[in-house]
């Protein structure tokens, strides 16, 4: 398997951080659907005060899953699918070794089953 870069490794591990949690995926599949909001909007849609969504939004910032740009007195969050690149990047390329790895386990197997008969 490769070696991740440092910076690599980090954003992957932020953006995993970030999704292991339900209310933040919710969060994202809303602002998806949404395209914008605030975390007003978004609090109605969730059993959990607006301050737990403003940390939730805040992890999502932090992993660079989301963006907030101040309009007047609100803040508006929107997604930012591009940080999901360097994991979906990091999932192809383990998915890959894997695949690497079985397919050597498959023509030992039927290379011993060949022999065996």
């Amino acid at each position: 398997m490769r070696a991740e870069s440092d910076d690599t490794g980090e954003e992957v591990s932020g953006v995993l951080v970030a999704l292991a949690d339900p209310i933040r995926r919710g969060l994202l599949d809303l602002l998806a659907e949404l395209g914008e909001a605030t975390a007003t909007t978004l609090a109605e849609q969730f059993p959990v005060s607006r301050q737990a969504i403003v940390k939730h939004l805040a992890v999502l910032d932090a992993a660079g899953l989301v963006t907030g740009s101040r309009v007047g007195r609100e803040v508006r969050y929107s997604l930012r699918p591009e940080s999901l690149d360097a994991a979906t990047r990091w999932m192809s390329s383990l998915a890959a070794d894997w695949d690497r790895r079985l397919a050597a386990i498959k023509r030992t197997a039927e290379a011993a089953e060949r022999d065996f008969t």
